[in-house]
């Protein structure tokens, strides 16, 4: 019998009568397919160590789906910037950690949860106004109190998506891991949901109140000097450069200070006194949503300022990056205070929200071991 040759030992002959051979290939293992993973004996697949004994669903969908060269990639990242370092490097921030993977959300976002949780917002805050519609609810609001909703409550819209377009936006793709940018995101989701929102709101309104100015935001946003601080505030956050600081910034400063001091404080108090019960149905739906983002945030920060290596330098650090923010929302909500003035019905005053809101940073400041900016207590 004759022997089979293989394609490699069979010699071909040219149309010029040249011969010659197919080269003999050589199969060799890839490098990443031979390193050995936490789980490549497992038959679950997990190449990372979940916080619990098995993953969950937010773990496999998000951990390390964007590896870098300390976790699998051995040639370094596999793409960069014409003028800058390549993947997402950590120098982004001045804030240093063992190991940045550690993160997760306590949310547990991920595409899935991120569309459920967004829809039933949009869904509440519809039913809100429709409800209002039905039943009369704008007829019942005292004239004081509809310049309060047409000039500051319309001028919120503002300040939201200033932060989620020009501060968490940029974040999320600075962010050194796939965890990470998914809770920033998120963030930046809810501020520019938040956005919509109040410009629906303010389009309703409109329609429902003779005399309702839908234009009046414009006005007291750009030039009523109650908002300047504000707008000052939200200007200066986005001009952050360092992810994390600009986070820290807004979700540590401005938010408890300024946001929940106008949306809870002032809004949520005093709407329903004035015949209102729709707009502190649209706040709330955005307190909540900042519950979540200060959870991931606080989840964040005890990792670094716990950190065995980095904590003490990151606790510093981020006491010094705390101090101008919160000197500029304080500013920002003590120039807002007038507005408790124009609501014709103001149960709860505006130093006792003030100084709950004081109090809250520094419970919070406490639990991360960040030594307290003086500019707190002045």
């Amino acid at each position: 019998m004759t022997d089979t040759l293989s394609p490699a030992q069979t010699p071909t002959q040219t149309p010029t009568g040249r011969v010659r051979s197919v080269p003999k290939l050589v199969f060799t293992d890839a490098e990443a397919g031979a390193l050995e993973f936490p789980s490549s004996n497992s038959r679950s697949f997990n190449y990372f160590t979940p916080q619990r004994l098995k993953a969950t669903m937010y773990e496999d969908v998000t951990v390390d789906v964007q590896p870098d060269p300390e976790r699998y990639l051995t040639q370094h990242w596999v793409y960069g910037f014409a003028e800058g370092p390549g993947g997402y490097p950590k120098e982004w921030t001045a804030a240093k950690s063992s190991d940045w993977h550690w993160f997760r959300d306590p949310n547990q976002e991920w595409e899935q949860t991120i569309y459920k949780n967004n829809a039933r917002s949009v869904r509440q805050v519809e039913q809100n106004i429709t409800n209002a519609r039905n039943e009369g609810g704008f007829e019942r609001w005292s004239e004081s109190w509809s310049r309060v909703v047409e000039r500051h409550v319309g001028a919120w819209m503002h300040p939201e998506h200033g932060l989620g377009m020009h501060v968490f936006l940029p974040a999320q793709r600075a962010a050194p891991t796939n965890m990470i940018n998914n809770a920033v995101s998120v963030n930046s989701m809810h501020k520019l949901r938040i956005a919509q929102d109040l410009a629906l709101f303010n389009l309703e309104a409109s329609e429902a109140r003779p005399g309702f100015n839908g234009q009046a935001h414009l006005e007291a946003w750009n030039d009523d000097p109650m908002w300047q601080p504000v707008r000052e505030n939200v200007e200066r956050l986005t001009a952050i450069r360092d992810w994390l600081e600009a986070v820290l910034g807004a979700n540590l400063a401005f938010e408890p200070l300024v946001g929940e001091v106008f949306r809870a404080g002032f809004v949520m108090n005093n709407a329903a006194a004035n015949g209102d019960f729709v707009t502190p149905g649209i706040m709330g739906v955005a307190e909540s949503d900042f519950d979540r983002d200060l959870a991931y945030t606080k989840e964040l920060v005890t990792g670094l300022t716990h950190d065995e290596q980095h904590g003490e330098e990151n606790r510093e650090l981020f006491s010094r990056w705390l101090s101008e923010p919160i000197a500029m929302s304080l500013r920002a909500a003590r120039s807002l205070g007038a507005i408790w003035s124009e609501a014709e019905h103001a149960p709860v005053s505006f130093e006792e929200t003030l100084t709950r809101a004081r109090k809250r940073v520094h419970e919070i400041l406490r639990e991360f071991d960040i030594p307290t900016p003086k500019e707190l207590d002045q």
